[in-house]
Order: structure tokens, then C-alpha cells, then sequence
């Protein structure tokens, strides 16, 4: 999943992309020993909320094309599901080596 932190000023922030797992009623998504608890629509470019720190993030699937943020930031790829990354989302496995890259946003040329 795509993890983006946006705390800071709303619009792009650090990223990661994990494994996640939801709750029982799928309202809560659980990274890293972290709790998420949906915003449920109410996020303005966010769409769940740490719990402990009550910081804001952006988690949603990867998209095939990489078109994941919005705008350009830093993206960083857990080493337990970077070759899922590369080989099952993606589609690039000549990229398998690469642990971190700067994303392209969908507002930036």
C-alpha cells in the first residue's frame, strides 16, 4: 500500500509503500505496529489518521503506473514487499534493486 505522511502542509509529504493490514470492520489499517483509523471522507487530501500522534496520511493501493502522488515527493519501499513492488504491481523487474525513488505527482510537469 501507498503511505504518505501528510501532516505537515497537507499537500505532499514523505511516502512509503508496505504491507498493511485492515481491522475486522476494515475501518482501521494497522503498519509497522502503528493504528490508522479512517477519516471516513471527512481528511482534506487525507483519508486516515494515526491514532497515537493524531498525524494525517494518504494510504491507497499502488497503481500499476506509478501515478501514486499527487504531487512530487520522496518514496521510500519496505524491503519485505520491494519485489512485489517491482514484478507484481509495477511491472518492472529490471527496477528490483531499488529501495527509494522520487515520484513523479499527478499536478507536477
Amino acid at each position: 500500500m501507498w503511505i504518505e505522511d501528510k501532516s505537515d502542509n497537507g499537500l505532499a509529504g514523505p511516502a512509503r509503500i508496505g504491507r498493511v493490514t485492515f481491522s475486522k470492520t476494515g475501518r482501521s489499517v494497522y503498519y509497522k505496529g502503528k493504528r490508522y483509523a479512517s477519516l471516513a471522507g471527512s481528511g482534506y487530501k487525507a483519508n486516515y489518521i494515526e491514532v497515537q500522534t493524531g498525524k494525517r496520511f494518504w494510504i491507497s493501493g499502488c497503481h500499476e503506473d506509478g501515478k501514486d502522488a499527487l504531487y512530487n515527493t520522496s518514496v521510500e519501499i519496505d524491503e519485505d514487499v520491494r519485489v512485489e513492488y517491482w514484478t507484481e504491481i509495477r511491472k518492472r523487474p529490471e527496477m528490483l534493486e531499488t529501495q527509494s525513488f522520487r515520484a513523479r505527482g499527478k499536478y507536477n510537469r
